[in-house]
């Protein structure tokens, strides 16, 4: 193996007089070609590299600065086919496009669910290795990354939320200054500009009412950028045709459909609905333990309930929060409101029937995106 000399090279030593690539090929075919695993622990400005070998042992540690060209360098220096994994991260995004082209394989993994990582000494190198043996084992699972057809709307999206995000935040500190020192703020008019003089005039003391102020201002700034950002967005979601579609379904309006279509990227990601609800975070966790036992000389299954453990919490917080609230609202309007009651006749308590009709609503939105066909209010109950 021949690689190019970088910052904190540190590449085992050779063990007798064979070269490193007569010991690459001993325990194979002559000239086998075999795999080369990497882990990458990236930081902002310095990322520790661990290649592994198929047997496992470490070939080279080095540090590179966290620079497009300098890891190109490094992957081109390095033979055969290349397998490389790195954590979900700011970064991810922008390395998962700058190597992708010269590698056999890159897994973008989520972090949630390294749980080796957490065991034992921490270090960069040490993570790095890490990453490369849960690589080698097929034990990561990778965090998806869509096409450059949704990229403006990804960011158009994430945009508009960050700014909502903050305007909301900068309204609860302003009725929190109130609320302090006892003075009720129902509904919305402590927000309003032509109320505002006589609400700071509430406060007392000067140095509360100057702070009050300033919130004031920061919200008179964020409201108009939210206002483009808003309009940007939708704008750029008329583009898709996946939109129009979602669009067609009862309470998915044209914000629900642009941060769906911004998150999901595409619907064949999911194989199933019940892949889809794990992803949105509606799939109910289950708990058993000692599920057969011996009868008659044979293996039967216990007859002993499932005991469920509520949702799934690695999911996206942001489809959740859509699918819910659409099921939230639809519950009082057609087409929904017929099978709402359905359930609760059957015997499902209120909150169990609005889970099942947010998991609908999700399930439809997949089917319509799938097929590319609008919402038929006749085929609600047929949809499972």
């Amino acid at each position: 193996m021949r690689y190019t000399p970088l910052l904190g090279d540190r590449p085992r030593k050779n063990t007798g007089n064979r070269s490193t690539e007569q010991r690459w090929t001993q325990k194979g075919a002559p000239n086998e070609v075999r795999q080369v695993y990497i882990g990458m622990d990236v930081h902002q400005a310095m990322t520790v590299v661990v290649v592994l070998d198929a047997d496992g042992k470490v070939i080279l540690e080095t540090m590179v600065p966290t620079e497009a060209a300098a890891i190109i360098r490094l992957m081109q220096s390095l033979s055969g086919p290349l397998r490389v994994t790195f954590e979900e991260t700011t970064q991810a995004a922008w390395l998962y496009e700058v190597i992708r082209a010269h590698v056999t394989e890159v897994i973008v993994c989520d972090p949630r669910r390294n749980k080796l990582l957490e065991d034992g000494s921490k270090a960069d190198k040490i993570d790095a290795r890490k990453l490369a043996d849960l690589l080698r084992a097929g034990l990561l699972r990778s965090v998806y990354h869509g096409h450059e057809a949704t990229r403006n709307l990804k960011e158009l999206v994430r945009a508009y939320e960050t700014l909502s995000i903050d305007t909301q935040r900068t309204m609860a500190r302003i009725k929190a200054i109130y609320r302090a020192r006892g003075v009720r703020t129902a509904g919305r008019g402590v927000y309003q500009p032509k109320q505002r003089e006589r609400w700071l005039e509430l406060l007392p003391e000067a140095g509360i009412r100057q702070r009050a102020a300033w919130l004031y201002e920061q919200l008179e700034q964020l409201r108009p950028l939210r206002r483009k950002a808003k309009e940007a967005m939708l704008a750029e979601s008329r583009r898709h045709r996946a939109v129009s579609l979602l669009r067609t379904i009862p309470q998915m309006g044209p914000i629900r459909s642009a941060f769906i279509v911004a998150t999901v990227d595409t619907p064949h990601r999911f194989r199933t609905k019940r892949q889809f609800w794990s992803y949105v975070g509606l799939a109910v966790v289950t708990h058993m333990s000692s599920e057969y036992e011996m009868t008659a000389g044979r293996v039967v299954r216990r007859r002993k309930p499932v005991a469920t453990r509520g949702l799934n919490h690695n999911c996206n917080r942001r489809l959740k929060e859509g699918f819910i609230s659409a099921a939230t609202g639809g519950s009082l309007h057609e087409p929904y409101k017929p099978f709402l009651e359905r359930l609760k006749q059957d015997g499902m308590r209120a909150e169990m029937a609005r889970l099942t009709l947010a998991r609908k609503i999700a399930a439809v939105a997949l089917i319509v995106w799938k097929k590319g066909v609008a919402f038929d209010p006749k085929k609600l109950n047929c949809t499972t």
